[in-house]
């Protein structure tokens, strides 16, 4: 067998901190701290954990030559075990799965950490709102306790500074006084075929299609994008609309059409709630969209380029906030989410993570008129009714 490293490894030192009874005996604080080193690379979704021989070996050993597996024994099995991991790449069939995934990345234009923190940042299997309730992390009056009380939520004034004229409420002003994010779904009331498809076109459907080159292909929306690349995709969860039938659908920006995804979900609520991370205030939303990104369309252009994973999840902002805009003026609540179980999606519409990759999900539908879980509306425009 011949090895080589894998292709993007971030080696990452860290210490861990652990009570010592006897450390407290001796006068210390009661802590001792046992260092570990961390191993991620961007084909595996897991870190490993390494020690410094390790550590050392994988910084010394080449990414692009293949060599001969070490005749001292020790040395070999450390090889060896690093090639279980996946951290090492061995050139025998039984490591084809390692193999394949870290030829991906070489043959990507991802930079490096984008793709490292593409990778370790996505979650599975997260409910999020057991977290914050587990540690007790979900009012303010939480946040304060055990956080103690944030930066202010201004910087201070400045000297000399030059007032400014306030203009006239407008039609535009009263819009985004009701531009707030919504956590309350009427479910027994579906929404409309033509506001859905009102929805989608306002956002996401392209003006215009040019091709100024053969082969070379841009779309005009209504929401700006990086290079005018446009890579981010509308995967559409509908779960209450009329005439539609309920499921996963991908929307098709020139042809402004949902077609249905091969691979459905057995229940599209409980997909929903694994999908949010247990966001149930999210979940019973009429329509989520899941924005995901080709990530090859993006770097084609910006190849191994230290801001292309800023540019895209820009890109999924832009989105989000015209969802927000177009949801406020059709009297509809939104929201939108990072906070996501990518690997549901990623399961579901059967994607390699580091070519095509969830962002976010944003969701619309009609806003419940009671409040059963709170929303923070500051200004009190949205339900000021029932105060």
């Amino acid at each position: 067998m011949k090895f080589r490293r894998c292709q993007m490894l971030f080696i990452q030192p860290q210490e861990r901190a652990e009570f010592s009874f006897e450390n407290l005996l001796e006068g210390g604080g009661g802590l001792q701290f046992e260092q570990e080193i961390t191993a991620l690379a961007a084909h595996l979704d897991a870190p490993c954990r390494i020690d410094a021989g390790d550590a050392r070996l994988l910084l010394d050993c080449s990414a692009q030559i293949w060599q001969d597996l070490p005749e001292d024994p020790s040395l070999r099995e450390r090889v060896l075990r690093l090639i279980d991991c996946g951290l090492m790449m061995g050139d025998d069939d039984n490591q084809a799965g390692y193999v394949a995934a870290d030829n991906v990345m070489r043959t990507s234009n991802w930079w490096p950490l984008g793709a490292i923190f593409h990778r370790h940042s996505r979650w599975s299997g997260i409910d999020s709102v057991s977290e914050m309730e587990r540690h007790q992390l979900v009012t303010a009056q939480d946040l304060v306790r055990q956080l103690g009380a944030p930066p202010d939520e201004v910087l201070p004034r400045r000297d000399n500074a030059v007032a400014l004229p306030r203009l006239g409420r407008t039609n535009l002003d009263e819009m985004l006084s009701r531009r707030t994010t919504c956590r309350n779904f009427d479910v027994s009331r579906p929404l409309p075929l033509p506001l859905l498809a009102g929805m989608l076109e306002h956002v996401l459907l392209a003006k215009s299609h040019v091709e100024p080159e053969p082969g070379v292909r841009f779309l005009k929306k209504n929401v700006p994008s990086a290079g005018g690349l446009h890579p981010m995709e509308a995967y559409v969860l509908v779960q209450a609309v009329e005439g539609l039938e309920a499921g996963l659908y991908h929307y098709h920006p020139v042809a402004h059409e949902l077609g249905l995804v091969s691979n459905q979900p057995e229940s599209t609520s409980d997909f929903s709630q694994r999908l949010l991370s247990g966001q149930h205030w999210f979940a019973d939303a009429h329509v989520l969209v899941i924005l995901v990104c080709r990530f090859e369309r993006n770097f084609w252009k910006y190849r191994q380029h230290a801001k292309a994973y800023r540019a895209v999840t820009l890109d999924a902002g832009h989105i989000s906030q015209a969802i927000y805009t177009a949801a406020t003026e059709q009297g509809l609540g939104a929201f939108v989410t990072a906070a996501i179980n990518e690997s549901e999606a990623e399961h579901v519409l059967g994607l390699e993570p580091l070519k095509e990759g969830p962002l976010a999900v944003c969701g619309f539908g009609w806003r419940s008129s009671q409040m059963q879980t709170a929303e923070l509306d500051p200004a009190g425009c949205v339900w000021k009714a029932e105060a």
